[in-house]
This record gives structure tokens, sequence and C-alpha cells, in this order.
């Protein structure tokens, strides 16, 4: 006996797919990666079997799960991204900043003391 309950798209090549059905004469909850590509097709060794003893304790870890909580991940992680290209840019502006020499004072522009001071009848 096996039933599908569904599937979920993990890359192109590759669904996690969940169901129950019969290993070794006992029923139970498989959950397993199933691979598409030239050289294998099938499950692979990714994946876990939960048993009937422990299903109903998988169903309630499952369901304590805050929707909320998952929907806070995605948010802080485009916060993290627009954080990190803030910094490179600044980095950037600053490197930019301090390379151009036509920008810096060069010694040769820097006035002598005696020009700085000078007599007040010679002004």
């Amino acid at each position: 006996m096996e039933k599908e309950l569904g599937k979920l798209k993990k890359n192109e090549t590759t669904e996690i797919i969940v169901r129950v059905d019969e290993y070794k004469g006992k029923k139970g909850l498989t959950i397993r990666e199933f691979v598409t590509s030239e050289k294998y097709t099938g499950f692979t060794k990714a994946g876990t079997r939960i048993s009937p003893e422990n299903f109903f304790q998988f169903r309630e870890m499952i369901n304590s799960i805050d929707s909320k909580e998952f929907m806070e991940v995605a948010p802080l992680k485009e916060k993290v991204k627009k954080e990190k290209k803030s910094k490179e840019k600044k980095e950037a502006n600053l490197e930019s900043s301090s390379s151009k020499e036509d920008e810096l004072i060069q010694p040769s522009e820097i006035p002598s003391k005696d020009e700085l001071i000078q007599p007040a009848e010679e002004q």
C-alpha cells in the first residue's frame, strides 16, 4: 500500500516526496528525495521514515510550528542583503575617494612658513 501525499521541488533534478507506504510489513510515513537525471532516476538514501509509533509525536511537532516564524525569515535575509550592499557601497566610495590623487594636496602645494607669515608692509 502506497499513498503519495505530496511533492516539494528542491531543485531542477530533485523533489522531496512525502508518502505513506509499507516497508517490511509495517506502514509508515516516508519523506525521501527523488532524483531525475541522466545517470539515475529514483529515490535516494536521503530522507527518513517515521514509524507508526512515532507518527503522532512527529505530527504534534509539525503542528506546533508557528507559520509567523517562517514569514520572518525572508525579510530578515533581505535586510541582511541590503545592509551588506550598503556596507560594500560605502567601502567602494571610500576607496574611490582616497585613490583620487588630484583631490589630495601635494607637498609642493603647501605654503612655507615664510609665505604664510608676511610683514604688514608687504601686504
